[in-house]
């Protein structure tokens, strides 16, 4: 027996195990949320662990994230999830009055119907090649230069593709208040293999498929963003250490909002989309005709090209809970700083599209406000190769949105949270106060 709970002055410090239930063996990389079961209030989040590989997770909390009048000791209990898709929730068994008496924790799970871990690759497909990445020396880091390579459409050289690596962890980054300090910085985790990076067995990229993500505002309901490549380039380089391992790729990207299926059977969306159709005005019903937004590289709005690097962001602290370096096969980082929507030729639509962006960033925390610098860590699995007919499905499934709401079959994604674990959650109340007055607007000028 080990000491599952500590305390050291007011310093609580809960470890224990996760284990798959049909095999008894640790899992790795499981969040372990930490709660106390609360009878009065609202039940307080504690913290977040990470599982290594034996399966072993540990927290550390203060007593007076917990502690009031009646709530002398924790009364404990855990949800286990991966990739934001839960897996376990003991809040019906919960340890009441925890403390250093308390057994050892170990937490069950079923993992056979966790499409995240069947997609997980150990080992890189036979059939690299390489070479690519040495055609060049301008090619070579610290500083590839890749600017003697042609950007291409994503779409165009699909039948040249043999290996990919699949982001099954698109760990996503922005500040909910730009310009003030990384404290108001929140972190997620996009759904799992939305994004891919596909390349030749010499490593030549030819095809970048890039994430997309669901947000609910309330009055509007769920709007789809997305990051869209436009063009790309570069190369990747596969070795058996992981310390040799490279990426350097570059992007042309534009933000898209459109509202989901959902969405449309609201109030609102459906009255503000009946007089933009009645009066033939474009309407983000769809990906495509979706509001666009124009991105540049951080610090320069002249070059429209994003560099995509081996190795995770130096730019901002990174949670335990957004890294996966322990079971991911490489890592690279990518940086994009929003610019100006862009607009349509015809006023009134350009009007209604800044206040939807403006809706979108009350119940995003930002995300797409000018100015703001949005970072994603992309964490892959080893190489597959590359079935040409599902490449083009899957990106195809994504270029429409699946007709549906965000989601994806591997997983959902995990909610978006501060350094410290603690959830985010923005003002969307703001957002449908406002909706009655803008409708009325917006009919008055149409009739006009």
């Amino acid at each position: 027996m080990t000491n599952a709970i500590t305390i050291s002055g007011s310093t609580y410090t809960v470890t224990g195990t996760v284990k798959d239930k049909n095999t008894n063996q640790g899992i790795l990389d499981l969040h372990v949320f930490v709660n106390d079961f609360d009878v009065f209030n609202e039940d307080d989040f504690l913290g977040i662990g990470v599982t290594d590989k034996d399966g072993r997770f540990c927290v550390s909390f203060d007593a007076s994230q917990f502690g009031n009048y009646f709530d002398r000791s924790p009364d404990l209990y855990f949800v286990v999830q991966d990739a934001g898709l839960e897996l376990l929730d003991t809040k019906d068994d919960v340890i009441t009055d925890a403390n250093t008496s308390t057994p050892d924790i170990n937490l069950l799970v079923d993992i056979s119907n966790d499409e995240l871990r069947k997609e997980i690759n150990k080992d890189a497909a036979p059939g690299w090649v390489g070479g690519f990445s040495e055609s060049n020396q301008s090619f070579a880091y610290p500083d590839p230069d890749l600017s003697s390579l042609k950007m291409l459409d994503n779409m165009e050289n699909i039948d040249k593709l043999q290996r990919q690596q699949k982001v099954l962890w698109p760990e996503f980054s922005w500040n909910t208040a730009p310009g003030e300090a990384d404290s108001k910085r929140c972190y997620q985790m996009f759904a799992p293999d939305i994004s891919r990076l596909g390349y030749t067995n010499e490593g030549r990229v030819y095809s970048i498929i890039c994430p997309q993500q669901g947000i609910t505002v309330r009055g509007l309901g769920t709007m789809n963003v997305e990051v869209t490549v436009t063009g790309n380039r570069g190369w990747a380089h596969e070795a058996e250490q992981c310390s040799e391992r490279e990426l350097a790729a570059g992007m042309s990207v534009v933000g898209k909002i459109w509202f989901s299926p959902s969405a449309r059977e609201g109030k609102y969306v459906k009255q503000l989309g009946a007089e933009f159709d009645k009066h033939d005005l474009p309407f983000p019903w769809d990906k495509a005709r979706a509001i666009v937004v124009k991105t540049h590289i951080p610090g320069d709005p002249e070059e429209p090209i994003f560099p995509l690097r081996q190795g995770e962001s130096t730019d901002f602290p990174i949670p335990d809970f957004a890294r996966h370096q322990k079971i991911a096969w490489n890592v690279g980082h990518l940086g994009v700083q929003i610019g100006a929507i862009e607009t349509t030729g015809n006023e009134l639509v350009d009007k209604f599209n800044q206040f939807v962006l403006g809706v979108f960033n009350v119940g995003s925390g930002n995300m797409l406000k000018r100015g703001n610098i949005l970072t994603w860590n992309v964490w892959f699995t080893a190489p597959g190769l590359v079935d040409e007919d599902e490449w083009r499905g899957h990106a195809e499934k994504w270029r429409e949105s699946i007709q549906a709401d965000h989601g994806s079959p591997e997983g959902p994604g995990t909610k978006a949270r501060y350094f410290d674990g603690t959830p985010f959650n923005p003002l969307e109340s703001a957002a449908e106060t406002r909706l009655p007055g803008i409708l009325a607007h917006l009919a008055k000028n149409l009739a006009s």
